[in-house]
């Protein structure tokens, strides 16, 4: 019976390409392995779990590096920072783009524990969820459970990077006086919420890419438990068959 969870694992997945592929072979191996009373779905979601840790580390890692962010002033704000330019007065304009990119880097280095308790958190059935799920899975899950949290440890990073431009106070006076204009269809220039925005946007991007990497191929993902799991499966496949 030990070789019956070497079937279930992901021995399979030594065949298959990508984890759809692995999926039908998955399920009815997994079927056997519990009704000889084996745990096995506990060790598939341990598994995913391992592989999401270290694509979100990988995402989150890659965008907190200095330079990850090419952010500019809102659209609607170019305008404003042309003529700024053309008066000489562009130091000003570069000063607050490279406080809102320094800003948008360094909240995404809050994101990695952010991930590893919504990891925690993932129950079985979540994370068999995600294995079965369409190609976004784990994205939407993600997003799902840590968008507000994150929006909560991004503020006051980017708050305080604004800051450190020297004219922060009457940005936010400009603002106010602009939020209460009576105009229809107002652009957002609210520089912290487009930040925000902007980095996280980039984030689930990553992890989307992040995601889709272990869809194509779980092996190479950096799960070890995975990992271990098709060494001993292919070490026993001519035994069990």
């Amino acid at each position: 019976m030990k070789q019956l969870w070497v079937l279930v694992g992901l021995l399979v997945l030594a065949g298959c390409k990508t984890m759809e592929g692995a999926m039908p072979w998955i399920d009815a191996g997994n079927q056997m392995a519990k009704s000889a009373g084996y745990d096995t779905d506990s060790k598939l979601a341990a598994g995913i779990k391992e592989a999401l840790i270290t694509g979100t580390d990988r995402a989150s890692t890659q965008l907190s590096q200095t330079g990850a962010f090419n952010l500019k002033l809102p659209a609607a704000a170019q305008p404003v920072a042309d003529t700024l330019r053309q008066f000489g007065f562009g130091s000003y304009v570069d000063k607050v783009e490279t406080a809102m990119n320094r800003g948008a880097e360094q909240a995404v280095a809050e994101a990695a524990p952010v991930f590893k308790q919504a990891i925690s958190n993932m129950s079985v059935n979540d994370a068999l969820g995600i294995i079965r799920g369409g190609d976004t899975a784990a994205t939407s899950y993600f997003r799902g459970e840590t968008e507000s949290s994150l929006r909560q440890r991004y503020q006051p990073i980017v708050e305080d990077n604004l800051k450190k431009t020297g004219f922060y106070d009457q940005y936010k006076s400009l603002l106010a006086v602009y939020d209460k204009l009576p105009l229809t269809n107002k652009p957002n220039l609210n520089l912290e919420s487009y930040v925000i925005d902007n980095s996280m946007d980039e984030l689930y991007t990553r992890i989307g890419e992040q995601e889709a990497l272990i869809r194509q191929n779980p092996m190479q993902q950096g799960s070890a438990l995975l990992g271990q799991c098709l060494v001993q499966g292919r070490a026993g496949k001519q035994g069990f068959w």
